[in-house]
């Protein structure tokens, strides 16, 4: 990664020299506008030459305005290539069509259907009993919910279980 960051700015560079050349050489008389037309400003780069760098007070502003006209023909060239101004492509299939989601992720979502299906409360059983998962993983689960603000905690008033209430669903 380092080489290549190095290439690219070696290239940006030596884009940078030959546009000052160009340039120079038009206050030596040769032609104007080569430097525009080296960096894609191909109006402006014939304006430039028929009317010697427009009097050669274009020639000079010029000297300044060179390094914006090489970062912006470096980026339609890296456009036309299909690459980002990133160096990112820009056709490129994803690495992976899905979110990864731990196995904590998926338990919440099981919860949350079974919660759905049973108005909005759930106890810690009916967890395990509808998610096959362990009496300690679902209470870690609910818990972690709780202290989300996901669900409150409550008593049965005729069992006694502890239920969670999911206020979202009931």
């Amino acid at each position: 990664m380092n080489a290549e960051n190095n290439n690219t700015n070696r290239e940006h560079q030596d884009r940078l020299l030959v546009s000052y050349i160009l340039n120079i050489v038009g206050f030596l008389g040769v032609t104007g506008g080569l430097h525009r037309l080296y960096n894609g400003k191909i109006g402006t780069g014939l304006l430039w030459m028929f009317t010697f760098g427009l009097l050669g007070i274009g020639q000079f502003v010029d000297l300044f305005l060179i390094p914006n006209m090489v970062d912006e023909q470096e980026m339609r060239l890296k456009l036309k290539a299909g690459v980002s101004p990133f160096g990112v492509p820009l056709n490129q299939t994803p690495a992976a069509t899905e979110v990864y989601k731990s196995p904590q992720e998926k338990l919440m979502i099981q919860l949350l259907k079974v919660a759905e299906k049973r108005s909005g409360t759930i106890t810690v059983t009916q967890g395990v009993m509808e998610t096959g998962a362990s009496f300690t993983e679902v209470e870690a689960t609910l818990k972690q919910m709780l202290k989300s603000g996901y669900v409150t905690i409550d008593n049965d008033p005729v069992t006694g279980a502890v239920t969670y209430h999911f206020h979202e669903l009931g």
